[in-house]
C-alpha cells in the first residue's frame, strides 16, 4: 500500500482537510469528526486501496483500514496541516449533535489515543500473570517488582492519561489537565485520604476516595475544568495569562474535585459496577449471550466505546470485569465463520482470503474477516453472531471474569482471563469458534466468482470494477480472431510463470511476455471491462467476444499503483494499439518484482483452440494468439 497516496485520497474524499475537525485512530479505524458529513464521497472512498469500508457512529465518520491504520494515520498527518489532534472548526458550520452522540464522541475521542499505552501495559501484566502461574518468576523477586511497575504504571496513573486526552478533546490545555490529575494522585493526598481521620479543606469536608485507576471522577473534573479555564482566560489580561490561567485553574479545580466532583464520580462509577455485576448475577447467562451475539454489531457502530468507562471502572473497583469476556466470544465467532467460508468456497483465492482473515480474527483483529468475508456473504455473518452468542452463554453460566486490561481480545490476550474461571473462558472461546464454524457450514452461502476475488485475495478489499455483473459473457457467442501483442518483449509459455494461478492455467489459457519497455497497448478493438485501481492489470472484451486479461508482473498488486499509470477509464472503447497502461520497468525491478506479464483469455472454454502465433521476440501489433 502506498500510504501517502491512500492518505491523500482519504482526505480528498472526506471533504478535504478543511472539513476535518479532528482525526484520530483506534486499532483498525480512522475516526473523523467532520464539519459536514454530507461532503463525504463514500463511494469513491470505499474504492481507495486499503480502505475496507466506512461507517458513521453518531456524528463520527469512520474509515475502516485494518492492521495498517497507524501507518495510514501517520501519512494523513504528514500530508496535511491537521496536527496530532486534528483541527478546530476552521470557520465551517458545525452540525448540531444530540446528547447521546456527543457523549459517544467524547468517550471515543478520549479513550482512543490512550489505548496503545493501555494495550502495551496490559500485555506486560498478562505475561507476568503467565510466568507467575507456571512458577517461572516469584512475585517477591525484584525482577517481578520492576516488571509489574512497568505494566501497572499506566493503570495506576490512568487518571493522568485520561486527563491529558480529555483536555485535548474538550479544547483546554492538556498539560493543565494532567497537572490536575497528578495533584489528586500525589502521595501526600493519597496518604491523607487513606487515614482514618476526617479530612477538611478550608473547613469543607473532603470525602476519602482512592483515585488511582479511576475513570469517571477525572472525566467529570476535566470537563468542568475546561469551562473554568476558558472563563479565567477570558477575564485575564493577555500580559499575565501565562501565569494566571494555569494557577487559578489548578487552585479552583483540584479542591472542587476532592470535595465534590471526585466523590460524585466515584459514586456513579460504583453504581455502574454494581449495576453490571447485579445484571450478570441475576441473568448472567442471558446477558452474556446477548452481548456475545451482538458485540460485532455494536463494534460496527462504534458504540463499544460507551462501555469502556464501565470496564475500566469495574476492574478498578472489583478487580475484574464481565463485559470484555463476551467480546472474546464474538471475535472467535467471526474467526469460525470465516474459516467455514475457507473450507466451503470453491474459489481458490477466496478460500485463501477467508482462511487468512480467520487467523487474524483469532488474533483479535476482526475487521478483515467481518467486512472482507462474513458480511460480504451475509450468511456467514449470521453464523458468527450465533457463535458469539453460544460462547457468551457459556461464559455467563460460569461467570467468566476478565482481570487485566490488555487491549487485545483474541488469542494473544487470553492472559487477561487468568484466574479461577480461566479454563471456562478458554472453553467459551472454543465453543464460539466451533459453533460459528458448524453453523457457517450448515447455512452455506452464495459463493463468489473468480472475477470478483482475485484482488480480494491479495488486498483484502474489493478493488475490481466491472462494467457488467455476473459471469462475463455468459453464453454469448464468440468468433475466431487474432489477438495482437500488447507489449514488446520475449515470449514465454505460461508454464514458465512462477505463479500457479497462471502456470496451471487456472484463469484460462494464454501466453506470457517479458516486457522490453513499459507500455501496454490494446491488443484488440473492444471495451475496457475490468480495471484495477492499482493499474497493474486490465481486462478488455473484444468486439468478437474474447475476454483478455493483461497482468503486468507477479504480485505487483502489492505496489498499490506505485510505478503504474493508466491512460484509459472503465468502459472506454479502444482500438488496437491504443495506449492502456505505462509502467516503470526499472522501478518495479528495483523493488524485487518479477515483470513477466501473463496475457490470459479468461473465457478460454468458449474456444476450441488458443494457439501462440510466435515463440520468440514480439512487437506491439504483431499477432500473439490465434483464437478458433
Amino acid at each position: 500500500m502506498d500510504y501517502n497516496e491512500t492518505a491523500r485520497e482519504i482526505l480528498r474524499n472526506v471533504g478535504g482537510q478543511e472539513n476535518v475537525q479532528q482525526a484520530i485512530h483506534c486499532m483498525t479505524r480512522l475516526r473523523f469528526n467532520l464539519n459536514d458529513n454530507t461532503k463525504v464521497n463514500r463511494t469513491e472512498l470505499e474504492n481507495v486501496p486499503g480502505v475496507m469500508g466506512t461507517n458513521i457512529s453518531g456524528s463520527q465518520f469512520q474509515v475502516i483500514i485494518g492492521n495498517e491504520v497507524p501507518k495510514v494515520y501517520n501519512a494523513i498527518m504528514e500530508n496535511s496541516n491537521l496536527g496530532a489532534g486534528g483541527t478546530k472548526n476552521n470557520g465551517a458550520p458545525k452540525e448540531k449533535e444530540g446528547i447521546i452522540s456527543t457523549i459517544f464522541d467524547v468517550i471515543s475521542g478520549t479513550f482512543t489515543p490512550i489505548l496503545p499505552a493501555i494495550a502495551g501495559a496490559g500485555m506486560i501484566k498478562g505475561i507476568l500473570a503467565i510466568v507467575t502461574t507456571f512458577g517461572w518468576l516469584s512475585p517477591e523477586s525484584q525482577t517481578y517488582i520492576i516488571l509489574n511497575a512497568i505494566g501497572d504504571g499506566a493503570f495506576f496513573f490512568l487518571p493522568i492519561l485520561l486527563a491529558f486526552s480529555a483536555a485535548k478533546k474538550f479544547g483546554s490545555n492538556p498539560f493543565i489537565g494532567a497537572a490536575i490529575a497528578a495533584a489528586i494522585l500525589h502521595p501526600s493526598i493519597t496518604s491523607l485520604l487513606g487515614a482514618a481521620e476526617q479530612v477538611h479543606f478550608l473547613g469543607l469536608p473532603v470525602t476519602a476516595v482512592t483515585y488511582s485507576s479511576t475513570v469517571i471522577p477525572i472525566l467529570l473534573g476535566i470537563w468542568i475544568a475546561s469551562y473554568v479555564e476558558r472563563l479565567v482566560d477570558r477575564i485575564t489580561h493577555s500580559s499575565i495569562k501565562l501565569i494566571v490561567v494555569p494557577t487559578l485553574t489548578l487552585l479552583i479545580m483540584v479542591p472542587i474535585i476532592l470535595i465534590t466532583v471526585g466523590p460524585l464520580g466515584f459514586i456513579i462509577g460504583e453504581w455502574l459496577s454494581v449495576g453490571v455485576e447485579t445484571l450478570f448475577n441475576v441473568a448472567g447467562f442471558l446477558a452474556s449471550a446477548l452481548l456475545g451475539g451482538t458485540w460485532s454489531l455494536i463494534i460496527m457502530t462504534g458504540m463499544h466505546y460507551a462501555f469502556l468507562p464501565i470496564v475500566f471502572n469495574n476492574i478498578a473497583t472489583n478487580g475484574y470485569d464481565y463485559l470484555i469476556t463476551t467480546m472474546f466470544a464474538a471475535n472467535m465467532g467471526q474467526a469460525g465463520a470465516a474459516l467455514a467460508v475457507g473450507l466451503k468456497s470453491k474459489d481458490k483465492q477466496f478460500r485463501a482470503l477467508a482462511t487468512t482473515t480467520s487467523l487474524t480474527a483469532l488474533m483479535g483483529i476482526t475487521e478483515p474477516a467481518m467486512y472482507g468475508v462474513n458480511m460480504r456473504l451475509k450468511k456467514p455473518f449470521i453464523a458468527a453472531l450465533i457463535g458469539g452468542a453460544a460462547g457468551g452463554l457459556w461464559m455467563g453460566i460460569f461467570n467468566v471474569k476478565y482481570y487485566i486490561l490488555g487491549g487485545n481480545v483474541g488469542l494473544p490476550g487470553v492472559a487477561s482471563l487468568i484466574g479461577p474461571t480461566f479454563l471456562q473462558g478458554i472453553i467459551g472461546m472454543v465453543i464460539s469458534f466451533v459453533v460459528a464454524l458448524i453453523v457457517g457450514l450448515l447455512l452455506g452461502f452464495k459463493d463468489v466468482t473468480k472475477a470478483t476475488t482475485e484482488p480480494l485475495a491479495q488486498d483484502k478489499v474489493n478493488i475490481v470494477e466491472r462494467v457488467n455483473e455476473g459471469e462475463p459473457n455468459g453464453d454469448a457467442t464468440v468468433k475466431a480472431e487474432d489477438i495482437m501483442s500488447p507489449l514488446n518483449g520475449e515470449i514465454k509459455d505460461l508454464s514458465e510463470v512462477n505463479d500457479p494461478t497462471f502456470s496451471k492455467r487456472m484463469m484460462g489459457n494464454g501466453i506470457a511476455i517479458i516486457p522490453n519497455d513499459g507500455v501496454v497497448v490494446s491488443p484488440v478493438e473492444g471495451t475496457v471491462t475490468a480495471l484495477f485501481p492499482t493499474n497493474h492489470a486490465i481486462g478488455i472484451t473484444s468486439k468478437n467476444g474474447a475476454e483478455i486479461l493483461v497482468h503486468v508482473g507477479l504480485e505487483t498488486v502489492n505496489l498499490n499503483g506505485k510505478y503504474f499509470d493508466s491512460h484509459i477509464n472503465l468502459g472506454d472503447s479502444v482500438q488496437p494499439g491504443d495506449k492502456l497502461i505505462t509502467f516503470d520497468v526499472n522501478g518495479i525491478k528495483s523493488e524485487g518484482y518479477d515483470l513477466i506479464t501473463p496475457v490470459i483469455i479468461s473465457n478460454t472454454d468458449r474456444y476450441e483452440s488458443i494457439s501462440p502465433a510466435c515463440d520468440n521476440n514480439i512487437h506491439k501489433g504483431d499477432i500473439l494468439l490465434q483464437l478458433k
